[in-house]
């Protein structure tokens, strides 16, 4: 039974391995509605294994999960398409399953590439085709969206703009996000809880307690130092319409 009406998946202790190899061992989580919450780590760390177990796709596992939604919705970290063939966003959106076209227009609208609906997939940038996927994971209107890397083979200014489209999806659709990054500089502005795993959890926080966290800094070195740096400096102070820096 669920006491909180808000918890869409909840881990505990959850492990997984394949012959005898432990990929993750004991993590525990939550993802309520309305939150994003962000696994980071290094190549190999389990981040992708973890979004499995929490979409029920691994079911032989140690430990305990609790799901309270089906609706859900998934951006894998890679997907098989043929690009030489003429596939248009709208026929994407169809692929596997039926849409209305008010479902369609909905998705494409919320995040941002409605007017490329006739476009072929071949033609779209990196951010673009990003931007469809995202869109046909929500046109159902998930409680549960799990986005696995969802900002690769874009640039950076692409990067921030979809972290941003991330929690408006979020906002709007009040929607739980479990959302994998191996940058947490990009996504400290767009998450409500970080869980840093290196095969277990090293660490878990608001973005500010991960980034301060002596484990996390072992993992991500100089690097690390350089967002905590980059991140207070951007929330110290605010900068005003005259041109002004007032401190916070």
């Amino acid at each position: 039974m669920n006491s909180n009406q808000n918890i869409l998946v909840k881990l505990k202790q959850a492990s997984f391995s394949i012959n005898n190899k432990w990929l993750v061992k004991d993590v525990s989580l939550q993802i309520e509605k309305g939150r994003i919450v962000t696994l980071i780590g290094p190549n190999g760390s389990g981040k992708s294994t973890t979004a499995k177990i929490a979409l029920g796709i691994y079911k032989k596992i140690d430990g305990k999960v609790e799901r309270y939604t089906n609706k859900v919705g998934y951006v894998p970290q890679k997907i098989s398409i043929d690009w030489t063939l003429p596939l248009r966003v709208r026929d994407f959106m169809v692929l596997t399953e039926s849409l209305k076209e008010e479902a369609i227009n909905d998705a494409l609208s919320l995040t941002g590439v409605k007017h490329l609906k006739d476009k072929n997939l071949g033609d779209l940038s990196g951010g673009e085709f990003q931007r469809v996927l995202i869109a046909r994971a929500i046109s159902k209107k998930p409680e549960l969206l799990v986005l696995d890397e969802p900002v690769q083979g874009v640039d950076f200014t692409g990067e921030i703009a979809l972290y941003k489209l991330i929690k408006k999806i979020s906002d709007e659709l009040n929607c739980g996000i479990l959302l994998i990054s191996h940058d947490l500089h990009t996504v400290m502005s767009a998450t409500d809880h970080v869980v840093c795993l290196n095969g277990h959890v090293c660490c878990s926080g608001s973005p500010i307690e991960v980034a301060k966290n002596n484990e996390y800094k072992a993992l991500f070195g100089e690097q690390a130092s350089q967002i905590l740096s980059r991140y207070e400096h951007r929330h110290d102070h605010i900068h005003t319409n005259e041109g002004e820096i007032k401190k916070n």
